[in-house]
């Protein structure tokens, strides 16, 4: 596909590498077979071949307008169109510099995304608004934001580990707000079998929620912050207990060129799964049947398949297959608050499938999956470490 670039952009190097990407794309569609959002509507400029056209077209005009606005916004990222692409498009790439093209004019910014980009990052200014959320509530005219603030606020959760060991411990964002009992049952997991382990009171955002909403400077800041403070070593392991910060923190070296220490950092981070495979467990729930709901960020962005059905196996659940697996539960980050009406058609074919094989108990692997499902469900929506004693 050739793109003829508008002279305003012709000496940015991040261009360069944008067109470069597009050039693969010998238009065959197959990434639509997959897409979540081209098969809910059907329509061309919903999947990722249509979006690369209009993606091609912002390059070519220096402009935006507001089919490409409508394409990008409602796209998931979820990746599922990259295993599949026979040229080996790296679509997520497109996606994220045509964001950053895009909104690198102020006034396209949407108000709830300016709300979310200044609060969620912060787990302190987080909690605080939830909690302000939590009293108003019933007052709150949008169905998905009442059903995102249903949630108890839990009590904050104090991880210590030690001064020593190679073993860092991440509590991210959202997850330290919402689940801190996640990284605290991990840390309980460590400790039994006696790995050092630390945390860092320095600890920034991943990066994730800026780069998906196309404030570049911002997640490099916060991106260079974390591999600043974090000093690693060569035989450090970082380790991520939610998928959707692991990707962005596993590709620290592609954001960060210029950062020294950036690639050390990204080869030193581990999911969790990949962490735990070498140990045995026990089962730590009464459930039998199990469905593990592998989000997009673990099956196409960290491309991990089968380590934690694996483990769930081993450990003695009966670990159940399910149809459409490979699709997105809808909630993608902010998604579900941005665009409500397609993550909840999403959410609900997701939601169907799961219940079709009736499991006790569904387990994820990233916060926002876990927090999205468990309103729509009768059964318990846990993290999947959650299940090992």
């Amino acid at each position: 596909m050739r793109t003829m670039i508008a002279p305003t952009l012709k000496n940015e190097e991040a261009v360069q590498d944008l067109v470069a990407e597009i050039s693969k794309c010998v238009h065959c569609g197959f990434c639509n077979s997959v897409c979540p959002t081209y098969q809910l509507t059907g329509n061309e400029l919903q999947g990722p071949r249509g979006r690369i056209y209009l993606v091609k077209g912002l390059l070519e005009r220096d402009d935006t307008n507001d089919a490409l606005e409508d394409s990008l916004s409602k796209c998931l990222t979820c990746r599922a169109c990259e295993p599949v692409c026979p040229s080996g498009v790296q679509y997520r790439k497109i996606a994220e510099e045509a964001r950053f093209l895009m909104y690198n004019r102020p006034s396209r910014r949407p108000f709830l995304q300016r709300v979310l980009l200044h609060l969620v990052p912060d787990p302190v200014k987080f909690r605080k608004l939830y909690r302000v959320g939590r009293w108003f509530r019933p007052f709150v005219l949008s169905k998905s934001a009442r059903e995102a603030l249903s949630r108890k606020l839990p009590s904050p959760t104090t991880i210590t580990g030690t001064k020593e060991g190679n073993v860092i411990l991440l509590q991210g964002c959202v997850q330290q707000a919402l689940t801190p009992e996640v990284v605290a049952h991990l840390a309980k997991l460590l400790e039994t079998r006696e790995i050092a382990f630390r945390v860092l009171s320095e600890e920034r955002c991943c990066g994730s929620l800026n780069l998906h909403l196309g404030e570049k400077e911002a997640a490099q800041s916060e991106m260079t912050a974390n591999v600043s403070h974090m000093q690693i070593e060569s035989d450090d392991v970082i380790l991520s207990s939610a998928s959707g910060c692991g990707v962005t923190l596993k590709e620290y070296d592609r954001y960060l060129p210029q950062v020294e220490d950036a690639k050390s950092f990204a080869k030193a981070v581990r999911d969790i799964s990949e962490y735990l495979v070498q140990f045995e467990f026990k089962k730590a729930h009464k459930a039998e049947r199990v469905v593990f709901q592998s989000p997009c960020t673990l099956q196409h962005g960290q491309q991990i398949s089968g380590l934690v059905e694996e483990i769930l196996t081993r450990t003695g659940y009966e670990v159940i297959p399910y149809r459409n697996a490979n699709q997105c539960c809808g909630s993608a980050g902010t998604y579900s608050l941005l665009q409500p009406k397609q993550a909840r058609a999403l959410r609900d074919k997701k939601t169907l499938a799961l219940t079709d094989v009736a499991p006790d108990v569904v387990a994820t692997a990233n916060v926002g999956c876990q927090l999205f499902l468990e309103p729509a469900l009768d059964v318990p929506v846990l993290h999947w470490i959650e299940l090992l004693e």
